[in-house]
């Protein structure tokens, strides 16, 4: 029973003496006790006044006076305004320290066999560019919530969908065509990512000078992007995929498979993993075939073009197009299929997809369509909708080729670090190849943390230099501690110290040593909340705390030299534990940590 729900039935129990009332669990509001008050915990008095028939302080006392004498977890009290704050006793965090935080494992939740099964898609690349900053927060994202769900007791399976067809790989094919030369990754030594994404680009600049000329002949610039050349061919490219043209897919296969290699390096980088991957190119049929099954059965609906809309006014939205009138599927075709597969293969209980804000109504329209389809699970999907990350000199643009790559800017994090580190001298001393392995744990760090730490319904700055310093909540900090802490113990090992103690009748703590055993005790419900909340920041977050209050600790305490021997025990017990916290929180966010630094 955890310390909450102790307490939450030594409350009830204090109400029902007191005051001849029962109280269910809702109406007993505990919370952590804000730092500018003493105690540790806060119980909302309001919510019982219906019971007490007195007035907030008046009951705070009351209930105060009854726990600090009859629950043995309660040493003392105070009351400010309706609430009361209650002192929890320190032999309770020692005994916690020595029974549970100190075992591998803590802050998870075990799985049972009847736990929810959650779905969650992220990363969703097109195959027709490199993945970019933007795809680094979702894929960041997307990994972490999966391992706080997990921690969470939940079961999950990670999954992609590659959109691996449409228009845009067209266009990347067409100006391979034209204008490729027969390139390859090999003959031009480019990542096939990144040599299909140039051709992309290639593509948009052709067709814009198209755009230019057509205008220049009195064209409008609406009529001028519908009727320019390339964008004709592109869309006869397409036609001919979607009809199996031998040529046209084997060409479409080819460049795919450059792609796929590309992104396998860089989610291998990023340490991005996936349990299932699904591809557009095989799911829109499915979602095909059940638009065409909804026409006929009259839930969609057919304009006089031949195209297939759905019409979902009644709902506040507005008519959404499922197949365009030449036949060929757009994305809610393809999402609509990718939905129905998952679901067959895996029966989940909640499906989670991780997309940027721009797809709110995207996400809307799906799960009305399926619900419209008679899909009982509809209701089970979940958009997590993130805001857009942005570098401090504006927005990116694909097409434009202003876009940063995730791969180059991986390259500069290690770079800034190797920088940053060398002049702060921080691993003087370090053999080379160590050094460069600890250079990429600080480089990704900083990365993955200062994204992470962000809420991800927010939009976001990065900015690549403030992300790397060693002071203030970034991953270089939460490092850093992490590495002090390993060597703290190794010199306490050297010297034959134990980090294994027993709470003694007469063990007494200093206010900081508490502080930092309630922070500890804390994890557990900062995963959940975490999990609850689909908020991989909570954690981030939480691990700053926790390496903060660590440093502070450290800073007016003597560990090593410490001479009483039970109090020595104690303080590498709490340091060791401190560690294991941080390297849990931190690998839920996918970051390393340090054995030294």
């Amino acid at each position: 029973m955890s310390l909450q729900q102790q307490l939450t039935a030594g409350i009830q129990a204090c109400v029902k003496k007191i005051y001849s009332a029962d109280v269910p669990e809702n109406l007993v509001q505990i919370q952590q006790t804000k730092k500018e008050f003493e105690g540790d915990l806060t119980l909302v008095v309001f919510p019982l006044l219906r019971v007490s028939k007195k007035n907030p302080e008046q009951t705070a006392q009351e209930i105060g006076a009854y726990l600090s004498d009859n629950e043995p977890l309660v040493t003392g009290y105070n009351v400010i305004k309706g609430f009361l704050n209650l002192v929890v006793d320190e032999k309770y965090y020692l005994q916690f320290l020595m029974d549970y935080a100190s075992k591998p494992g803590f802050g998870y939740s075990p799985v049972t066999p009847d736990t929810e099964l959650y779905m969650v898609e992220y990363s969703s690349p097109n195959t027709n560019k490199p993945l970019h900053l933007g795809h680094i927060r979702n894929n960041l994202l997307g990994w972490s919530v999966c391992e706080i769900i997990k921690a969470s007791g939940k079961k999950v399976v990670k999954t992609n969908i590659v959109n691996d067809r449409g228009i845009h790989i067209c266009k990347s094919m067409l100006a391979w065509q034209k204008w490729g030369n027969q390139a390859t990754p090999e003959s031009t030594g480019k990542k096939g990512d990144h040599l299909v994404g140039d051709f992309y680009v290639k593509f948009d600049l052709e067709y814009k000078k198209e755009i230019a000329a057509l205008i220049a002949q009195g064209k409008s610039e609406e009529e001028a992007a519908k009727t320019a050349p390339l964008i004709l061919e592109a869309q006869e490219m397409l036609r001919k995929w979607e009809s199996g043209d031998l040529e046209v897919r084997s060409l479409w296969q080819t460049m795919n498979e450059w792609v796929y290699e590309g992104f396998d390096v860089t989610y291998q980088r990023l340490g991005i993993d996936f349990d299932k991957i699904y591809y557009e190119s095989e799911t829109y049929a499915v979602g095909r075939s059940t638009v065409l099954g909804g026409l006929d059965r009259g839930v969609f609906y057919q304009r006089e073009d031949k195209s297939v809309w759905v019409d979902l006014t009644g709902e506040g939205l507005d008519e959404k197009i499922l197949l365009r009138s030449d036949g060929t599927s757009v994305y809610m075709t393809q999402d609509i299929g990718t939905a129905q597969l998952r679901q067959q293969d895996y029966d989940f209980d909640k499906m989670i997809y991780v997309v940027g804000n721009e797809q709110n109504y995207h996400f809307k329209v799906l799960s009305l369509i399926l619900d419209r389809l008679n899909y009982s699970w509809a209701k089970n999907l979940f958009h997590l909708s993130y805001g857009m990350v942005e570098l401090p000199e504006g927005k990116m643009k694909s097409r434009e080729g202003t876009v940063v790559d995730a791969d180059d800017l991986m390259d500069e994090m290690i770079g800034t670090a190797r920088e940053m580190a060398n002049e702060l001298g921080k691993l003087e001393g370090i053999p080379s190849e160590e050094q460069e392995a600890i250079f990429q744990m600080i480089g990704l760090g900083a990365l993955k943390y200062f994204i992470l730490k962000v809420d991800p319904t927010k939009n976001m700055t990065f900015n690549p230099k403030e992300s790397i310093d060693f002071n203030g909540n970034t991953g270089p900090f939460i490092q850093y501690t992490h590495a002090r802490i390993q060597s703290i113990l190794r010199k306490a090992a050297e010297t034959g110290a134990q980090a294994t103690f027993t709470p003694a009748a007469n063990t007494v703590i200093t206010a900081k040593e508490k502080s930092l055993l309630k922070l500890i005790h804390e994890f557990p419900t900062v995963v959940q909340e975490a999990a609850k909340n689909l908020s991989p920041a909570l954690v981030a977050n939480y691990a700053f705390e926790l390496a903060k209050e660590y440093n502070q600790f450290y800073h007016d305490h003597i560990i090593v030299q410490e001479t009483d021997v039970s109090t020595r025990a104690f303080r590498l017990a709490l340091t060791q534990t401190c560690g294991q916290v941080i390297k849990t929180a931190m690998g839920l966010l996918g970051i390393e940590v340090p054995e030294r630094m």
